[in-house]
């Protein structure tokens, strides 16, 4: 029987102030240690209309009801009005995610530019959206941030290097099987990857064969084979139209034995296995069924990792590195 682990990816004003308290109410509800992963600058989800453009995104549109899921205003926001900046005007709404007991995380600062940019980036670029993602993290919970997981899945070795030098305990930002610490260009990162192993429901939703009436049944025939899943959530869907296939989801998990379990304990079980260290795996840029553009998936195992370029992670930062 296999065991999961619940990420909640919160991209836009619409999640964050009406999808975010109904899925912490849920998880709460059935004991579910979910993280929260927020967008903290500006919605300017907007001017994401230039990925029309992107091989596969039109369809996705059309098959997943972007319009009823997000709504109007949230795919008009910093194109025909201003973006509003969710950390300043939600930061309360996160607090209250971390005082029912979850944990909470940086997604990213501006989710429309990271996703959008972020393979395009310098490093001080790089650097520069991480660390107003920081001081924004720390402004709303007086506290830093020990997690973090990518937009879009979208991560180059240049975020990879700011994670290190920040300290975080584990970062998301890729698709993939098991836990691994990341490589890039032949450089090898300190933060480990807790890769999503499931489709994400805007994947599966309209996919040839599919009906939504069959959503659980068709994610727990997943989740009960052997292995450490791990299911992204976003806020804009299991937290509204969804709502009540997720809560069904976690009841039936539940009814049928499946470990509803948290990001640490499925990193403690990789850590503990034959091996004491993490397997050392590339990180590939590919397509994946159901989603436009290309994303971070976990590649093969690298058996020359002892002799790839580590890269040194800083005890504490301080926002100043160049």
């Amino acid at each position: 029987m296999g065991s999961l682990a619940i990420k909640i990816d919160v991209d836009t004003e619409r999640g964050t102030r009406d999808g975010v308290l109904r899925l912490a109410k849920v998880c709460q509800k059935h004991r579910v240690p979910a993280v929260f992963l927020f967008s903290l600058g500006p919605d300017n989800m907007g001017r994401s209309i230039r990925r029309i453009f992107q091989p596969g995104f039109f369809r996705k549109v059309t098959r997943t009801g972007v319009i009823a899921n997000y709504g109007v205003r949230t795919l008009l926001n910093g194109l025909l009005w201003p973006a509003p900046h969710l950390g300043k005007r939600y930061g309360y709404i996160m607090r209250r995610v971390r005082d029912l007991g979850f944990e909470t995380g940086i997604h990213c600062y501006d989710h429309y530019l990271w996703q959008n940019f972020v393979c395009s980036m310098t490093l001080g670029e790089t650097r520069a959206q991480l660390t107003k993602a920081y001081a924004e993290f720390r402004r709303i919970f007086g506290e830093n941030p020990r997690i973090a997981g990518a937009a879009g899945w979208q991560c180059t070795a240049h975020s990879l290097t700011v994670y290190d030098e920040m300290g975080f305990e584990w970062g998301s930002d890729t698709r993939g099987t098991h836990p691994f610490r990341p490589s890039i260009g032949g450089s090898i990162f300190n933060t480990p990857q807790v890769p999503t192993t499931l489709p994400t429901l805007d994947e599966v939703l309209g996919s040839p064969g599919f009906y939504k009436e069959n959503l659980a049944d068709f994610y727990l025939r997943l989740i009960q084979k052997a292995g450490k899943h791990v299911l992204t959530a976003h806020a804009e869907l299991e937290g509204l139209r969804f709502l009540g296939f997720f809560d069904d989801l976690l009841c039936r998990a539940k009814a049928t034995g499946i470990e509803l379990c948290s990001f640490p304990t499925i990193l403690g079980q990789a850590f503990s296995g034959p091996e004491s260290e993490l397997q050392v795996c590339s990180i590939d840029m590919n397509t994946l069924a159901g989603r436009s553009g290309k994303l971070a998936v976990q590649g093969a195992r690298l058996s020359h990792a002892r002799n790839a370029q580590e890269v040194r992670r800083t005890t504490q930062w301080t926002g100043t590195q160049k």
